[in-house]
């Protein structure tokens, strides 16, 4: 059972991957419902915590909620006088502190359910990502199963009658293809190469195969441009093996480096947006 204090909310969105907002009270004056330093914490589904309630509450619910809407992480300050206007009669104001975390929303899909991917999915779960997990094969995941792996919540499982038309169901910003069929394998990166949001397309293989999908993809009209998307073999070159836990491993530190990648680009951002938060803060 997920409690419902706003620690417990940043807690739960931490674990489960997902983008939520932190609601600070700050700035206020005269009467208010909740004192300076009251937080709460906002998803685009569930509240947790309270600021106060009332229209105060409502309103910020719907700002946090377009914040989140925005897809960027950054800190916005908005300021609520606590009047006939808010249907509130505590006569005081207020300046709610907006904090949004989306890093969370990172979406990868895998394409098959074979050994390294059981290998994988357990590693990487552990990543601010949301995972789709994609195999034609119900008996794949009936073996996962039974191994009694525990999937944790930002991992889902799908069953698609077909892998490719699959592609369409998500808006994934990473995709690893690892199927147990190489013409299914090159079907889905023909797809998933013209598809502008997908950041990283990672191909299970050996040098040889990847001369082979280059070679093909070429033939069939993508760029060079396009093809430098296409990451072949997967991993980091410097962690040996071929066992299914050592190229996981390998998979792994590679997801790693490239979402810190990601994460530097949104700390300079939320750096700049945080300052011109202060200045506005100064203001209060």
């Amino acid at each position: 059972m997920i409690k419902n204090q706003w620690f417990d909310g940043v807690m739960h969105c931490e674990n489960t991957a997902k983008a939520y907002v932190v609601l600070t009270v700050m700035g206020s004056v005269g009467s208010t419902p909740r004192p300076q330093g009251t937080k709460m914490v906002v998803t685009e589904d569930r509240i947790f915590d309270t600021i106060g309630g009332g229209q105060l509450e409502h309103l910020s619910i719907q700002k946090a909620r377009e914040l989140l809407a925005s897809k960027n992480q950054i800190q916005h300050v908005e300021y609520f006088p606590l009047g006939a206007k808010l249907a509130q009669c505590c006569g005081g104001a207020t300046h709610v502190l907006f904090e949004v975390f989306c890093q969370h929303v990172n979406q990868l899909m895998i394409f098959g359910a074979g050994h390294v991917a059981q290998a994988l999915v357990p590693i990487i779960s552990q990543l601010p990502l949301n995972i789709i997990w994609v195999d034609s094969r119900q008996e794949m995941f009936d073996q996962v199963d039974k191994s009694q792996l525990q999937l944790p919540a930002n991992v889902s499982t799908f069953i698609a009658d077909d892998c490719v038309d699959a592609l369409d169901e998500y808006p994934a910003d990473f995709v690893l293809v690892m199927t147990h069929d190489h013409q299914l394998d090159y079907e889905l990166v023909h797809k998933a190469i013209h598809i502008d949001h997908v950041q990283y397309l990672g191909l299970i293989g050996s040098q040889t195969k990847a001369k082979r999908f280059q070679t093909r993809l070429t033939n069939h009209g993508v760029n060079e441009q396009l093809l430098e998307k296409l990451v072949c073999p997967i991993g980091i070159a410097d962690i040996p093996g071929k066992r299914p836990i050592e190229v996981a491993v390998s998979v792994a530190g590679q997801l790693i480096k490239l979402l810190h990648k990601q994460e530097s680009k949104v700390t300079q951002n939320s750096q700049e947006a945080w300052l011109q938060t202060k200045e506005i803060a100064k203001l209060l």
